[in-house]
C-alpha cells in the first residue's frame, strides 16, 4: 500500500523522539506541529512564557490556541504561504497582544520536514530586548541634552574665563607701566 517516497510509521515515531528531544534542551519555546497545524508537541520553555499547559495545547489546532490568541494573520501567512514554498524561515518577527502575557515580540524561525510532514516553529521571546533597546535609546536621547546643556554651560564659563583673563593681563600690562614710571620717577633729581 505504501509508495517508495512515504516513510514508515516507526520512522516517523523516530524522527519525532529526536525532533522532541532536540527541542527540550533549546532554550526558547518550540512547537512541533504536524501537516494540518495541530500541535503535536511543545517544550518546557513554551508551557512557561505562555502560561499553557500540554493538556490545553497539544493536538490542537495552533490557531485554535489559547481562545484563538495564536490566530495571528502574521502567523498565518507565515505557515500557510511563506513556508510551504520556502520550507525554512528565519527571523519572522510577530508582534501580537496576548490575554494572559500581555504585548510580546516574536521571532520566528521554522522548517517544514516533509519526509515526516512535521512543522518545527522556534518562537524567541524578543520584547524584552525591545524593550531594552527602547530605552538605550530614550537614555541616549536624553544624554545628548544633557551633554548639549553640559557643553554651553562649559563655553560660557570658557567666556568667562576669557574675559577675566584679558581684564587681568591688561591691569598686569598696567601694573608694569606703572612700576616703570614710579622707576623713571625715582632716577629724575628730585
Amino acid at each position: 500500500m505504501e509508495n517508495n517516497k512515504s516513510i514508515s510509521e516507526k520512522d516517523k515515531g523516530t524522527a519525532l523522539h529526536y525532533m522532541k528531544t532536540l527541542v527540550d534542551v533549546a532554550r526558547e519555546s518550540f512547537l512541533i506541529l504536524d501537516a494540518d497545524l495541530e500541535v503535536v508537541s511543545a517544550n518546557d520553555i513554551f508551557y512557561q512564557t505562555f502560561k499553557v499547559s500540554p493538556e490545553q495545547t497539544e493536538g490542537k489546532s495552533f490557531y485554535k490556541l489559547g481562545n484563538g490568541q495564536w490566530n495571528i494573520p502574521e502567523l498565518k501567512k507565515l505557515l500557510e504561504d511563506i513556508l510551504p514554498n520556502k520550507k525554512v524561515v528565519k527571523d519572522y518577527e510577530v508582534k501580537h497582544v496576548f490575554e494572559t502575557i500581555g504585548q510580546k515580540t516574536m521571532l520566528l524561525n521554522a522548517r517544514q520536514v516533509d519526509t515526516v510532514q512535521l512543522i518545527i516553529l522556534a518562537i524567541e521571546d524578543f520584547t524584552i530586548r525591545e524593550q531594552l533597546e527602547e530605552k538605550v535609546v530614550e537614555h541616549e536621547k536624553v544624554l545628548a541634552v544633557e551633554v548639549e546643556k553640559k557643553t554651553k554651560e562649559l563655553s560660557n564659563k570658557v567666556k568667562e574665563l576669557e574675559a577675566l583673563n584679558k581684564t587681568m593681563v591688561g591691569r598686569e600690562l598696567k601694573m608694569v607701566e606703572l612700576k616703570k614710571e614710579i622707576e623713571e620717577m625715582k632716577k629724575r633729581p628730585g
